[in-house]
């Protein structure tokens, strides 16, 4: 009891108003904010990659592997904050044993499944199956036995063969965009069909969600390729960054309209959470919403982007800009997850007071489990890119 006391006094004195004593503490932290983090940057990179080879955007191809490597690393982590907030990983597979159809997170796991095995490992294994055969015909040791494997010890690399690889990648690509779409539009459809938090029920959730995934997932591509290409010795290809620095700026413009209409349609709703709504946003999440989420994550990246592809700068300034952009886009999106997730539990059911978020450093819900969550997709990219390198200087050698 004594330990309780203490763990609350803290945040007791930053409560303001009348809340319940159940809203003390808030019941989803930092791991709930990193989920839609995830799944965003998956949906993103892949919707990138399809601009190659659905939309036959050219100027791409140096990152579309990367892309599609990208993705894959961070869905095999993605589902690691859920399970790590709700404990008992292992029986996460009952979800499959006992489906329920009318529980949008259990039918979550179905669509998690059908995006890793039936489309995104898909493509990647008809994109590298050729490379593959190759590679291995020249490694050694267990690298050879791993990419025969991965290949499933297919050998055939005919003229034949491959144009089958090729159209298979690209009916995969095209089935992948909704399934992307739909992938993280079901974290924006949870948040948006909660009747009971007029903070996060917004019809507009899911498409919020959506491109504001497509935002981070370009920006992430971008700022991997940057500091990849380099460390390579190789030379940033200025077409790709050209067009990834105009994808991104579209697809933030849209986000930013899509966020500025559901604002407007709230304060023209008016309805009896708006005082409490208002209080919120110019007291607890002032910083994180106007700063950081709109001034730094937003509105400036915008800015220097235009500004850079509307003016004769060096090669070598755009490309620094770009990527101080893309920086600043991944800070804004992080605080956008943050001030929907945690921002949804600040306030009372009554909208008479709101409570405070306390992160810890340690434990599970802590600020070191979070960043190891976050540094485990980066190591699996590196591994992957070891195994089945993605750029275009290493194809077929």
């Amino acid at each position: 009891m004594e330990e309780l006391i203490q763990h609350l006094t803290p945040i007791l004195k930053e409560i303001t108003g009348y809340i319940f004593p159940n809203e003390v503490e808030l019941h989803w932290g930092i791991l709930i904010v990193l989920y839609p983090c995830l799944t965003g940057l998956v949906a993103g990179a892949f919707i990138l990659a399809s601009l190659v080879k659905v939309f036959n955007v050219k100027e791409l191809q140096p990152t579309y592997r990367l892309a599609m490597l990208t993705s894959l690393a961070f869905l095999i982590i993605a589902p690691l904050p859920l399970l790590g907030h709700l404990g008992h990983p292992e029986k996460s597979f009952e979800i499959f044993l006992t489906p329920n159809s009318t529980s949008a997170m259990a039918m979550s796991g179905f669509v998690y499944a059908w995006y890793l095995m039936a489309v995104l490992c898909l493509e990647i294994w008809f994109e590298y199956r050729k490379d593959m055969i190759l590679w291995a015909q020249k490694a050694k040791g267990i690298k050879k036995w791993l990419l025969r494997l991965i290949s499933l010890y297919s050998n055939d690399i005919s003229d034949k063969a491959i144009k089958f690889d090729k159209k298979w990648v690209k009916i995969v690509t095209v089935i992948g965009i909704p399934s992307a779409f739909l992938l993280h539009g079901y974290v924006g459809f949870i948040f948006g069909s909660v009747k009971a938090n007029p903070w996060w029920s917004s019809v507009l959730m899911p498409i919020v969600f959506l491109f504001s995934a497509i935002v981070s997932g370009i920006a992430m591509v971008m700022i991997i390729y940057m500091i990849v290409t380099p460390i390579r010795g190789k030379s940033l290809d200025a077409a790709c960054l050209h067009k990834l620095a105009s994808y991104l700026f579209y697809a933030m413009i849209i986000d930013f309209s899509l966020e500025a209409l559901d604002f407007l349609h709230r304060v023209y709703e008016s309805e009896e959470s708006i005082k409490i709504l208002s209080y919120l946003i110019s007291n607890k999440l002032f910083i994180s919403i106007v700063v950081v989420q709109l001034i730094i994550g937003m509105i400036l990246p915008l800015v220097m982007i235009a500004f850079m592809k509307s003016s004769k700068f060096p090669y070598e300034l755009k490309n620094m800009i770009y990527f101080f952009s893309a920086i600043l886009v991944q800070v804004g999106i992080f605080s956008t997850r943050w001030n929907i997730v945690i921002g949804g539990q600040l306030f009372s059911k009554s909208f008479r007071g709101l409570t405070v978020y306390k992160l810890t450093f340690f434990g599970l819900e802590g600020l070191v489990a979070a960043l190891i969550v976050l540094a485990l997709p980066f190591i699996i990219l590196y591994i992957l890119t070891k195994i089945i390198p993605p750029w275009e200087d290493v194809k077929n050698v």
